[in-house]
């Protein structure tokens, strides 16, 4: 029989750096860097004028594609794209497993004060839960946390798309300056001090623009993309066990429901 100490679970969900992104974004940084002190003349590839056309020129663009509320949520979803949670779905499974099971055996409103106040680090579970406590029918607890879930999947849909449309706006950020600087250069071959400072914009915004699309902004909306599925996942976990808390259903139905759900690497086998 399950425990409130199987319910609450080790305590809140730690978020951990996920090596994945960050090796992966910064070690291709790093090698970039390493070529270029290897090449003996690193200070030749910062200008500051590349610089401003492709930083300031992405994020004007960008902005104006979008809106200024669209950019803040994105800047605040990118903490999680750099962030693993510890509660893996096969975790959230056996957490409502268990959530299931005290509640078939102990009753529903057993489950209120501390074990509630317990899932309050998980947000969408603690939601549903409360729901099924307050006496909500299932047919409102099921609409109202598939709404939340909908209502995720847009802001990062949105978000995903500000990071895909500034990796698209680099890259043209850097031809733009491409553009400039040759027309400079053209407009002062009579004047060999002008040339160099010319043909360094020419190059460098295009250097720019293909590290800041390729490197920086593509990594991360792909590591939204996957963060969102994997929370997407959990919080389906959640929304079968909380209906089926809701209909009374005995749990080895649930884990049955659950492990239909579940990667098979991840199915659970909660009363075996």
């Amino acid at each position: 029989m399950a425990d409130s100490r199987d319910i609450e679970g080790p305590g809140p969900s730690r978020k951990l750096p996920d090596l994945a992104t960050v090796a992966g974004i910064g070690g291709a940084l790093a090698l970039i860097v390493t070529a270029l002190v290897l090449g003996g003349s690193p200070r030749a590839f910062f200008d500051l004028p590349s610089i401003l056309i492709v930083v300031l020129g992405t994020l004007a663009v960008t902005v104006a594609s979008f809106t200024v509320k669209d950019i803040g949520v994105t800047v605040a979803m990118l903490r999680p794209a750099l962030t693993q949670s510890t509660r893996p779905p096969r975790a959230a499974a056996l957490k409502i497993l268990a959530l299931a099971d005290f509640c078939r055996k102990s009753g529903i409103l057993k489950i209120q004060g501390p074990i509630l106040e317990s899932l309050r680090d998980e947000p969408f579970l603690h939601k549903g839960m409360g729901l099924v406590v307050d006496g909500l029918p299932e047919p409102d607890v099921e609409a109202i946390l598939a709404q939340d879930i909908h209502a995720t999947q847009q802001r990062l849909a949105r978000a995903t798309s500000v990071l895909r449309r500034a990796a698209e706006v680099a890259p043209a950020m850097g031809l733009i300056g491409t553009l400039i600087g040759l027309v400079q250069m053209l407009g002062n071959l009579n004047n060999p001090a002008v040339i160099g400072p010319s043909m360094a914009v020419a190059l460098l915004t295009t250097f720019y623009g293909a590290i800041m699309g390729n490197v920086v902004f593509l990594p991360l909306a792909g590591k939204l993309e996957r963060n969102g599925a994997d929370d997407t996942l959990v919080r389906r976990i959640y929304l079968v066990g909380i209906l089926s808390v809701a209909r009374k259903e005995n749990p080895r139905r649930l884990e049955m429901l659950l492990n239909s759900a579940l990667p098979p690497a991840q199915r659970v086998d909660y009363y075996g």
